[in-house]
């Protein structure tokens, strides 16, 4: 530690002088409990404000004891705003002689990425389109405009009813692209309306929560495929993955299922999600909701299931033209199908850039070399991007969350090459691919398992 007397605080007291602090110092507040960032050079104890922070507790804490000037760049649209809840928590500076960055990462990299982020905002890459989101939207309630419109002139015949599930899917699909869009505040200007709209969307749309998408997502953004830290990889009771964990787990002879049959059964699992949480970016049907109505934002204007065609199948019109059938059994079935399709389009796409990628511990690399090796593209073509939610774009997207993802596009290619320039791979893969290998990632980890816990 350096001199002086210490600055601001928990208390928010300024002092007259700054404190500077070595990164051997800063690295022992690494604990939930006892938190301590570096922000720009600047020393901010966040421990008690932390319960207080609106991307939630947790994902502050994965930071702690370290350089988080990336990850508050990458998560925050108005950082200079964001600057005043900060100054009352500064408790010092780095001293002059420490490196900007922890752990002796790349100083040079670093800086390059920051470059380029700063070269992306003189771009205007983090400016909206007006005209694509309202197309986007546009587009979604055409679908459930559609849907309205064949159960009012065609009844509900079994063709009829196929047919709607297959639009309904596809419009549920799609809005869950759009929540995530409004989630990570990459269409207005305002966080405020971000917010309110991404409630609007996720909750009644889809019939989860905004809290609880946040508290998941943010944490896998901030540490992307790291155990303990990024909760969709946290999965022993279904899956093992990555190479370390297989191979853990499997010494401690710890089987809760067959896991190297996991590239089977996880197709099983995809029509199972009402009861089961997804290996994706957030549980794609809360349990709780599913059972319990109550929970679900606004029961008494939407039916209590997280299901896609909730408007359609809960209308007086719907349930007036089942004449054969009782109406429960019909929207039951419906709902159970539309989950189906839903499901597997949800999990097939979002897993297919991080399941096969690195899965490891906390390695404490840069924003950079961590996001590159947790994330894969897809190739770009029309129908990906539409199918993906541009999802296809992982890599810029992890890179840049804020970042409105029509303008990924024109980011990738100074993302390449700060990549190339490294020698860190750029990985990029045909869709069709991409799918496969989830299976072939999962079969490996599973193998290897099986291995340790026969061998070892």
């Amino acid at each position: 530690m350096g001199k002086g007397g210490e600055q601001g605080g928990d208390s928010g007291e300024p002092a007259a002088q700054i404190r500077f602090y070595t990164w051997e110092e800063i690295q022992k507040h690494n604990l939930r409990t006892d938190n301590w960032l570096v922000i720009e050079r600047k020393v901010y104890n966040v421990t008690k404000w932390a319960n207080r922070h609106p991307g939630g507790q947790r994902v502050i804490s994965h930071c702690a004891g370290e350089d988080a000037t990336d990850a508050f760049q990458a998560f925050h649209i108005n950082p200079t705003l964001v600057q005043k809840f900060l100054k009352p928590l500064l408790i010092g500076e780095l001293a002059p002689g420490e490196p900007s960055q922890d752990r002796d990462k790349n100083s040079q990299l670093v800086e390059d990425f920051r470059t380029l982020r700063k070269t992306a905002e003189d771009m205007n890459l983090f400016q909206a389109s007006p005209l694509f989101f309202s197309l986007y939207l546009g587009h979604i309630i055409a679908l459930e405009v559609l849907a309205w419109l064949m159960v009012s002139y065609f009844g509900t015949s079994w063709i009829t009813t196929l047919i709607l599930s297959c639009i309904l899917t596809t419009s549920q699909a799609q809005a869950g692209w759009l929540q995530h869009d409004f989630g990570h505040l990459s269409v207005f200007k305002k966080s405020s309306w971000n917010h309110i709209v991404h409630k609007f969307v996720i909750g009644h749309l889809k019939g989860a929560s905004a809290n609880w998408w946040n508290h998941r997502h943010f944490q896998h953004h901030a540490k992307p495929n790291i155990f303990k830290k990024d909760p969709d990889v946290n999965m022993l009771h279904i899956f093992v993955l990555g190479d370390t964990q297989p191979v853990e787990y499997g010494k401690k002879k710890l089987k809760y299922l067959p896991y190297n049959h996991q590239h089977k059964y996880f197709f099983l699992t995809r029509s199972l999600l009402p009861f089961l949480i997804s290996c994706s970016h957030t549980l794609l049907i809360p349990l709780g909701s599913w059972l319990d109505p109550p929970r679900v934002p606004h029961p008494t204007l939407f039916l209590a299931d997280c299901e896609a065609g909730k408007t359609i199948t809960t209308s007086p019109l719907f349930s007036k033209s089942f004449k054969k059938l009782k109406v429960q059994e019909k929207k039951a079935k419906l709902q159970n199908h539309l989950l189906f399709l839903e499901s597997h389009w949800f999990v097939w796409v979002t897993q297919m850039n991080h399941i096969p990628m690195e899965i490891d511990s906390e390695k404490h690399r840069d924003w950079l070399s961590s996001q590159m090796a947790a994330t894969c593209n897809i190739e770009q073509s029309f129908f990906n991007d539409w199918f993906t939610g541009h999802l296809n774009f992982q890599i810029e997207h992890h890179l840049f969350p804020t970042m409105p993802r029509h303008n990924f596009w024109k980011v990738k290619p100074l993302v390449k090459s700060l990549c190339a320039k490294y020698g860190i791979q750029y990985e990029e893969k045909p869709l069709g691919k991409a799918f496969v290998d989830i299976v072939g990632s999962l079969k490996k980890s599973g193998d290897l398992w099986l291995d340790a816990y026969l061998h070892k």
